[in-house]
């Protein structure tokens, strides 16, 4: 932060004193406010935020010991530098032990002043900028389940970059399972409303009759069984960010109640007269495509356009495979915490195998199998053999062989194993897998039918 940007409260109950500190910080380019008391002083940092506080430490009444911990209680990253009189060092030492950045002996020293104040406005610059990166942190495990570096997933979180400080509308579509909660989670904790609360609701769970009370609330005697007046979903979310999840499952005559709303900012509970206004941010989701909705004459096209304004999808899991390993790990570890468990890993048969699946449920359904993994094997290993069968590849997938008339039951089960081992480049757990049979038994029938660690093929005859 430059001492153009900074802005500095100067705390003296002496006039001279005060308007000559006031006086020279303004001149070297700082915006400069000045209080003749602690009261006076925490009054006008609520008011305005001050990125330093320069303060005398004896005063009448309250000294700057204690704005230092009113300070502090306020914004734990302001900074305060005390000014301290010839015998008061003690005192000043122990404002640093409780958090002041530094302390400057009366008479001021007016040439190192700046230079000081310049050093503690740095730091709560660089506090600040610590604190938008926790943020970013924060918001980015909110994206939860979307980790990943593919190049779907990373246009994904630039998306999330540009729109989140805006105030535009947002509509999310993807697939079940694919995440559009977390990205409207992490649009509003990277939003200006971030501190606002984010309401969420899912027009698809609840029932048509209810859905408008849910959304608009309702006053008492509104209809049977409203004893008392109740807000709605989009009065709670004031000042904040409503979620509406499933928006393509609203009944025609909430819709047209919904885009009122987006459009004059104000509502009308149910059986009430007063409008209501409401400053809201909205981020719609659907797993429908919602212009097919809007064609088939489903969805109001007036409120599609008002909620289309940013349109955000999301990829399912399928179109971005090379984040499934990615995910995997994360998921392991999660668990192995969650159940207190070494974190488990997958085979590379077992691995591979998972790469090949469709993903109907997408990074949920990832996530599950992952969590049942880690509760039903006990190894620290995941065979192929350890995956739900719905998981691993049909046996039908493999390559054919031919096998010839006149052999015996055992040459046939032999050429079937040597040709097993050959298509899995010798991995016996795999090919154990393959032929329905545990490890131990094909280690039996390979000592059975001298089958070496390098043999593979049948002998050619």
């Amino acid at each position: 932060m430059s001492s153009s940007a900074a802005r500095i409260l100067v705390v003296d109950d002496e006039p001279n004193i005060r308007g000559a500190l006031a006086k020279l910080l303004a001149k070297a380019g700082y915006e400069v406010r000045a209080a003749a008391s602690v009261p006076e002083a925490l009054a006008a940092m609520q008011s305005s935020p001050a990125d330093v506080v320069l303060t005398d430490l004896k005063m009448p009444g309250e000294d700057g010991l204690q704005l230092l911990r009113g300070a502090k209680r306020q914004d734990p990253t302001i900074e305060v530098v005390v000014m301290t009189a010839y015998g008061t060092i003690e005192t000043a030492v122990q404002a640093m032990r409780e958090g002041a950045y530094d302390y400057i002996e009366k008479p001021v020293n007016m040439e190192r002043l700046p230079m000081l104040l310049a050093r503690a406005a740095e730091r709560r610059a660089l506090a600040a900028d610590n604190i938008r990166l926790r943020q970013i942190v924060s918001a980015r495990e909110e994206y939860g389940n979307l980790v990943g570096r593919s190049e779907k997933i990373t246009k994904l979180y630039e998306m999330i970059e540009m729109v989140a400080p805006t105030a535009a509308t947002v509509l999310i579509q993807g697939e079940s399972g694919a995440g559009k909660e977390l990205i409207a989670r992490a649009l509003h904790l990277r939003s200006p409303r971030a501190a606002g609360p984010m309401i969420s609701l899912n027009c698809g769970a609840i029932p048509e009759s209810l859905l408008e009370s849910e959304l608009f609330g309702f006053e008492k005697g509104a209809f049977t069984g409203a004893d008392s007046a109740r807000q709605g979903k989009i009065e709670m979310a004031d000042q904040g960010t409503l979620f509406l999840d499933e928006v393509g499952e609203m009944n025609p005559k909430t819709q047209i109640e919904l885009l009122r709303v987006l459009e004059m900012r104000e509502l009308r509970r149910l059986g009430g007269s007063k409008l209501i206004a409401v400053d809201i941010r909205v981020i719609a989701a659907t797993n429908k495509t919602l212009s097919d909705e809007v064609a088939a004459g489903r969805f109001r096209e007036d409120l599609f356009y008002r909620l289309n304004v940013v349109p955000i999808r999301v990829p399912p899991l399928r179109e971005r495979t090379e984040d499934i390993p990615i995910l995997i790990g994360r998921f392991l570890v999660e668990f192995g915490k969650s159940y207190h468990r070494s974190p488990k890993r997958l085979s590379r048969e077992a691995g591979e195998a998972l790469l090949h699946h469709r993903w109907p449920g997408n990074v949920r359904e990832l996530r599950n199998l992952m969590e049942r993994l880690t509760v039903t094997v006990n190894d620290v290993v995941v065979r192929f053999e350890d995956l739900p069968e719905e998981y691993r590849p049909p046996n039908q997938a493999l390559p054919s062989m031919s096998i010839p008339l006149g052999l015996t039951l055992e040459k046939v089960e032999e050429a079937v194993i040597r040709r097993t081992l050959a298509d899995v480049t010798s991995h016996r757990e795999r090919a154990a897998a393959i032929l329905g049979i545990s490890p131990r038994s094909l280690h039996y029938k390979l000592h059975n039918y001298g089958i070496s660690e390098t043999e593979e093929e049948p002998p050619s005859t």
